[in-house]
């Protein structure tokens, strides 16, 4: 687009509320933004030239730009002329460098900016500080409460804490380096969030993975959501006060784990999904084990089930609690288990086939309630339907190829594969030499962490530990 075109997108956007909102970022004096359409087709992208480092808001049309435009501010100092919030985002200050990624990285002036929070008026209102350091190994974020009583006024979640220059080690490098950093983006997905990387090198460089790697890929991305989700009801339980859901959904994850350690050489299988294909076959011993371990979880799951529903002081503390209306869920194209539980009916498995579900048969479970209950039922119709896509991919399986080279070409190529929080998008652009001129990783929890904070607003203080972990959203997906 040229300027003009991008600066008349916001008023474009708002005639058109169909176009869903993916993500934006940028490059040096360049701005990029990811829409899809909720009736179907592929992702729409829209590319100008951000001239003196500004460019027209999208956020006052898609609220769901606003953390992305922060975020384009701290990176690569773009600034979004008419945004909703401007305040920072990645960057608290510490940062040797203000944009680094930007053309001209400049030391940071002044004294370090303090911390501001959305206000929130009236009587009797205090603050409840918590974090970013938390009890546990949890991943470090600050949450800011507004409350009055023990309802809970307003809620802001300032992260950044997790970040680690992803975006500027990746650059330079070839995508074969640089999946290992892509990888590690968010350790509970990083099947996810490698075979997005992987698809974007593979579209940008006109490479077809073998049959077999996809075969392997589906495997790998059906495990990782069983392990997640298995984690996931086990603590929502917990956190409501029943322990042993959460016993019994712990030792079946360790199962699952376990099984994927023996078939790929690593219990989170990290490393395994590389451009190309993938960077290792399945052991002999794989698939037996990896039958074995659904076995298990398949004979479990049903009373597992009925023990969640049947508790009547479990099913008091999830239903109604953390309520997210459709009408948000739809407008922040809010992907995953937090969508499908507010009705937004988007698999990105099933919406935009690619391989191997394209050849799969699955039902796409749906809730319209949009509580915790909600998010929790829709998890586990999940996994039963992973549990029988995985067996089903196993016996696909035939000899073949797992890996072939990408040649070193320049390219540009977009990947968006369904993680167990929703879909994952990789953006990249490769050089003349086929190494990576930009990239970007868009994790679902961009798009799911503002509407944490609507959906505890009005809600008690003592059940924010239910509806965080019932949105379980990633700090490090985002502080990149």
């Amino acid at each position: 687009m040229d300027e003009a075109g991008w600066t008349a997108l916001p008023a474009a956007l708002r005639q058109e509320p169909e176009l869903e909102f993916l993500g934006l970022w940028g490059e040096a004096e360049r701005v990029h933004a990811a829409f899809r359409h909720a009736g179907g087709g592929p992702p729409l992208l829209a590319t100008a030239d951000a001239a003196g480092g500004r460019y027209a808001a999208l956020s006052p049309a898609r609220p769901a730009a606003g953390l992305f435009e922060r975020m384009a501010a701290d990176l690569w100092g773009l600034r979004a002329e008419g945004a909703a919030d401007s305040r920072p985002w990645l960057d608290h200050g510490f940062w040797p460098r203000h944009a680094p990624l930007g053309r001209n990285p400049k030391p940071p002036l002044g004294e370090l900016p303090q911390p501001a929070f959305l206000p929130a008026g009236g009587e009797g209102v205090h603050q409840i500080p918590l974090g970013p350091v938390h009890g546990g190994v949890t991943e470090p974020g600050h949450f800011r409460f507004h409350v009055r009583g023990e309802t809970i006024l307003r809620l802001e979640a300032r992260l950044g804490y997790a970040h680690k220059g992803i975006l500027g080690l990746m650059r330079g490098k070839s995508p074969k380096l640089a999946a290992r950093l892509a990888a590690r983006i968010s350790g509970d997905s990083t099947v996810a969030h490698a075979w997005a990387f992987a698809a974007a090198a593979e579209a940008a460089t006109g490479v077809a993975p073998p049959p077999r790697a996809i075969l392997l890929r589906g495997v790998m991305a059906e495990l990782e959501r069983i392990a997640n989700h298995l984690n996931d009801a086990g603590f929502l339980c917990d956190a409501a006060g029943f322990a042993w859901p959460h016993a019994r959904c712990g030792a079946l994850r360790e199962v699952v784990l376990r099984a994927a350690d023996s078939a790929f050489g690593h219990r989170l299988m990290m490393d395994r999904v590389v451009p190309g294909g993938v960077s290792i076959d399945i052991a002999p011993s794989g698939p037996d084990a990896i039958l074995a371990a659904l076995a298990a979880v398949v004979a479990e799951l049903p009373p597992l089930r009925r023990a969640i529903d049947g508790h009547a002081g479990l099913q008091d503390r999830l239903a109604g609690s953390g309520a997210l209306a459709p009408a948000l869920a739809a407008g922040f194209a809010a992907g995953g288990f937090v969508g499908r539980a507010s009705g937004r009916d988007f698999d990105a498995r099933r919406d935009l086939p690619y391989a191997p579900y394209d050849r799969l048969g699955f039902t796409v479970p749906l809730r319209q309630a949009g509580d915790v209950a909600a998010r929790l039922q829709v998890r586990l119709d999940e996994m039963a339907e992973s549990l029988a896509m995985v067996a089903a991919l196993l016996a696909r399986l035939e000899p073949g190829e797992t890996l072939l080279p990408l040649p070193a070409r320049p390219g540009e190529g977009l990947g968006l594969v369904e993680g167990f929080r929703g879909e994952v998008m990789c953006w990249m652009a490769l050089d003349e030499q086929g190494l990576i001129r930009a990239v970007f990783p868009r994790d679902p929890s961009w798009l799911h962490w503002p509407l944490l904070e609507a959906a505890v607003q009005g809600g008690a203080m003592a059940d924010f530990p239910l509806c965080e972990r019932s949105f379980n959203a990633s700090c490090s997906g985002v502080d990149l």
